[in-house]
């Protein structure tokens, strides 16, 4: 059974022509190791589909063009199948080649997160025999000055640490280098003729991350569909955020990039939705009996987002002071987690099913009015004999600014399923602590027997599901509990899953599984153009409205919990923050 592979168009060179061809296969000892996390597809002839980070089954098969004379029509076994598709992979593995070029390779990120990732792929044997990783910026440098660099950035799991330098080797071997200007078809085309020949004639499949500033998305697209997409494979680019400052610069980004790309080569990343504990969110929900029943306004009174830094901008504020704690923080990470756990049961764990459910959740949602939200900005504090400088002591900060360092909000989904539920989002730098967590506070029991033992504050008895998505993730049920001996004293005690614990394997970062589904073309969680456009609307209005009337920010200290204004907002719907009990709260 060989796959076919459609010819590209001869009228054009740009991306949009390729954006649908064979992708890898995975190395043989990947492909069973991580099949949940793989998605090599063959088309057009769409024999067998074996799905991404969705968790479709290995031999998910249509009998569709024929298949009915295959082995697979005829019931032969598992081990069987495996030999099978391992014959097709090898195969169709050693024909192709997955080209990466990183875009803005010399940055932080790419240092930082890219390149480690996909040294923690490729230490996994997660990507296939034939690939190579260029990197492209306007620094001067050398093939081995970069993986100079870059190898002071590369780590091995702290569980699997054999063959860790040799595997290093082999990895910077594979990393080359490329000098250009962002805007300039002329270096792009350079770029493309060092791809072509590392791939030595291969079918060519090639992925381009942008990591860059975003005024610059259009010249890098317009310059690659030019000079360096694919000829006979697919080409597809992950656009890092911010996608635009509002409904209408994001607009205006998405018409740019299509002039030179289709919806479906184009990878919006969140690294959030790539979280251990944001993928284990509908999991959670869909697949025990247990949540399902509960998830709706009749039993939970109130969900809260929570985001924290223990530390503020400190040299980096420039680009921070031009977006903002709402535009970098809540606009993306947290109203994405939210349209997750808000969704209605997709009709399957495809990507656009996903997705719509999603888009369906944010349009039902009102926008954003200034009542309903707090701003504030960390000051100068002195604490243990140490002074924490305050946002505009700064040297790359305004001195004027009044950027909103932190913000507090509370949202309303209009339909059946969450009508009247308050939805808190809390975001800030320079706060007590780091955290990102996930706060379902359920109702009172109505009638409860037990009311007298717990005194005038029955919020003390309210159970609590928590999802703590960093650091030390984990997830726990707050839960009332008799506390042993002759009399009846109740305690709040936590039905705790704490991941570490449980699961001793290091957990990959969300950079991996993103960089890994965007190869394998699985969509699931990076964001749809309709979906960014929803997610804007709620916030355009007012982020005008707090520019236009230039409404300061509430000060508060560095290291504290955030201004005192942010629980009004949560009183002013009789509720608390559930991250201001203890430390384990």
């Amino acid at each position: 059974m060989a796959a076919q592979i459609t010819p590209p168009s001869s009228s054009s060179s740009s991306l949009a022509f390729s954006s649908e061809f064979n992708v890898w296969k995975p190395m043989r000892c990947c492909f069973f190791k991580w099949v949940s996390q793989v998605c090599p597809r063959i088309r057009p002839t769409n024999h067998f589909r074996i799905k991404s980070s969705n968790g479709h089954p290995l031999n998910a098969v249509s009998m569709q063009g024929g298949m009915d004379g295959s082995p697979l029509a005829k019931g032969i076994n598992l081990e069987e199948q495996e030999e099978f598709f391992i014959d097709i992979l090898d195969k169709e593995e050693a024909l192709s080649t997955l080209s990466i070029t990183v875009v803005g390779a010399s940055g932080d990120l790419a240092k930082k997160k890219i390149f480690p990732a996909l040294f923690a792929l490729y230490y996994e044997d997660c990507l296939p025999k034939n690939f190579i990783v260029f990197g492209y910026a306007r620094t001067k440098l050398t093939d081995e000055e970069l993986r100079n660099i870059i190898s002071t950035t590369l780590t091995c799991r702290i569980d699997k640490r054999e063959n860790c330098k040799d595997k290093m080797e082999q990895f910077l071997k594979r990393c080359f280098y490329h000098s250009g200007e962002y805007n300039s078809e002329e270096n792009f085309a350079e770029l493309d003729s060092k791809l072509k020949k590392k791939e030595a004639g291969k079918l060519s499949n090639r992925l381009f991350y942008l990591s860059i500033p975003p005024n610059i998305f259009v010249d890098v697209v317009r310059c690659a569909s030019m000079m360096a997409s694919s000829a006979n494979g697919w080409t597809r680019v992950i656009v890092e955020k911010p996608f635009g400052r509002d409904s209408e610069s994001s607009a205006e980004l998405t018409r740019c990039l299509k002039k030179y790309l289709t919806e479906d080569q184009i990878f919006r990343i969140d690294h959030y939705l790539g979280k251990e504990l944001v993928e284990n969110l509908s999991v959670l929900r869909f697949s025990n009996l247990i949540f399902e029943p509960l998830w709706s306004r009749n039993y939970i009174r109130n969900v809260q987002f929570i985001f924290s830094e223990d530390f503020g901008t400190e040299g980096r504020g420039g680009y921070f002071d031009n977006y903002g704690i709402i535009r970098d923080i809540m606009q993306n990470h947290l109203l994405q987690i939210l349209a997750l756990f808000a969704m209605e049961t997709p009709v399957s764990l495809d990507a656009e099913d996903i997705r719509n459910e999603k888009v369906k959740v944010l349009r039902s949602m009102k926008p954003l009015e200034l009542e309903d939200v707090i701003i504030g900005q960390y000051k100068g504090h002195n604490k243990g004999g140490r002074a924490y400088p305050g946002y505009t002591d700064d040297s790359t900060v305004p001195k004027n600014s009044i950027t909103p360092t932190f913000a507090a909000a509370a949202l309303f989904i209009n339909n059946a399923r969450w009508d009247g539920v308050p939805f808190l989002m809390k975001a800030g730098k320079a706060l007590h602590r780091k955290r990102a967590e996930i706060r379902v506070q359920f109702r009172h029991v109505p009638g409860n027997l037990y009311k007298r033992n717990f005194g005038t504050d029955l919020d003390k008895a309210t159970n609590e599901l928590v999802l703590r998505v960093q650091p030390d993730e984990a997830i726990y049920l707050k839960i009332n509990n008799k506390v042993p001996g002759l009399g009846m004293r109740l305690d709040r005690s936590d039905l705790n899953l704490l991941y570490r614990a449980r699961y001793p394997t290091e957990i990959p970062d969300a950079y991996e599984r993103l960089l890994l589904d965007a190869i394998a073309g699985e969509r699931r969680l990076f964001i749809r153009s309709d979906e960014l456009d929803a997610a804007w609307s709620l916030f355009t209005p007012l982020l005008k409205e707090l520019e236009a009337k230039k409404i300061a920010p509430e000060l508060y200290p560095y290291g504290s919990r955030g201004p005192v204004g942010a629980h009004y907002l949560a009183a002013k719907y009789n509720i608390r923050w559930g991250d201001l009990g203890g430390e384990d709260d």
